[in-house]
């Protein structure tokens, strides 16, 4: 009977090996968990990035597809008078730059004119769509990138000098390239030169 007792315990597990056990076991879920969260966070940050990227990309193909399409063609403000085909400053102000480009009338499959503008609101880089090329001051604002510190902003003429801003006594005349250099609190600063008329 006690030979059949010994065997009987030598076949089950100790508490020492039980609880050894599931102390491993208890490490192991430990560094799973562990694991898990750095995977979240990280991916947490990789998507705040690419989203940041995608904010930088965004902004770049609407000015580049504004720029390239812009027009030689004066407009009126909403009180009648006439304004430059394309006016630009050094970035100082809320209003960074202001143009007519050309676009496509779908619905008469025709190019049309548009007016488009750019702008700093809040902190905010916003592009500007108005509603008509002439007189209407309404227009639908679309945010381009968040916590803009500073804008500078520079246009080539067609000597190759860089002036601070565009304003010129010809209201025809456009830049040839615009310099945009954007410091945001999340990207630094952001250096970017598009050509200007390529497109028409």
């Amino acid at each position: 009977m006690k030979n059949r007792d010994s065997r009987h315990f030598c076949g089950g597990f100790t508490l020492v090996e039980m609880l050894i056990a599931l102390a491993i076991f208890g490490m192991l879920t430990a560094a799973g968990v562990a694991l898990l969260s750095v995977t979240a966070r990280t991916q947490e940050a990789v998507d705040r990035q690419l989203a940041e990227v995608g904010d930088i990309r965004r902004t770049a193909s609407l000015l580049t597809a504004d720029l390239a399409q812009t027009a030689s063609r004066p407009h009126r403000d909403a009180d009648g008078r006439p304004q430059i085909a394309f006016a630009g400053t050094d970035g100082g102000g809320d209003m960074l730059m202001m143009f007519v480009r050309t676009g496509n009338d779908v619905d008469a499959g025709l190019p049309a004119l548009k007016r488009v503008g750019y702008r700093i609101a809040h902190g905010r880089l916003e592009r500007l769509a108005f509603a008509a090329v002439d007189g209407s001051d309404a227009a639908v604002a679309v945010p381009l990138l968040d916590g803009v510190r500073q804008v500078r902003l520079r246009y080539r003429d067609r000597t190759g000098a860089w002036q601070p801003s565009w304003f010129p006594t010809d209201g025809t005349q456009l830049p040839v390239a615009v310099e945009l250099v954007v410091d945001t609190a999340r990207e630094g600063v952001v250096r970017q030169v598009f050509l200007v008329g390529v497109g028409r």
